[in-house]
């Protein structure tokens, strides 16, 4: 099984992939996790990709795919893999596509959490006080959701069109969530 999760930033995307992860053992794919796993590395890879985001640039897909195909190989016995922040864009979902086509390996379903923006408002806002990230405000929320119905979106038609795309009501308690999407997983 491997899954990608999808959803506008607020929507619960972390939390509902934890659930996931463990209750079908695969696993968890963050690229945001693996450029700082690199980063924290002294290889080859791990000191280019610091210089560029030190320099304030974007990681090229080719080292974001490099890192995703060495996650892959080194997790083989897992029962498969939940792409969390990856694909974020047309190009990508294209090279993930590939990339997963020369492995022998699939998209088996794209979980979409549906949340309306108000909703998204006051978890942005609660979680924000919880937990005192300083990138959650209504501010960053709005131009994080920008990027996400501009770039992301065009992906869920990518995955849509090839019938893997599952709608979830992203509203409610965190558990009856979880079992909505327990509900199209136990199916796959």
């Amino acid at each position: 099984m491997n899954l990608i999760l999808f959803g506008p930033p607020g929507a619960g995307k972390g939390t509902q992939a934890a659930l996931i992860v463990d209750k079908y053992k695969l696993a968890h794919l963050s690229t945001g996790d693996l450029l700082r796993h690199e980063m924290s590395s002294s290889t080859e890879l791990g000191n280019e990709i610091t210089e560029i985001i030190n320099s304030g640039k974007l990681v090229p897909n080719h080292h974001v795919l490099k890192m995703i195909k060495i996650f892959i190989e080194n997790n083989k016995k897992s029962n498969g893999f939940l792409f969390d922040g990856f694909p974020r864009n047309q190009d990508q979902a294209n090279l993930l596509d590939k990339l997963l086509a020369n492995l022998d390996l699939k998209i088996t379903s794209v979980i979409l959490l549906e949340v309306d923006k108000e909703s998204l408002r006051e978890r942005i806002l609660s979680r924000s006080q919880k937990e005192g990230r300083a990138d959650d405000n209504e501010e960053t929320l709005i131009k994080r959701l920008e990027v996400y119905f501009s770039e992301t979106e065009p992906v869920i038609a990518h995955y849509s069109n090839k019938g893997l795309v599952k709608s979830i009501d992203g509203v409610g308690e965190i558990n009856d969530i979880n079992q909505r999407i327990n509900s199209i997983l136990d199916l796959v």
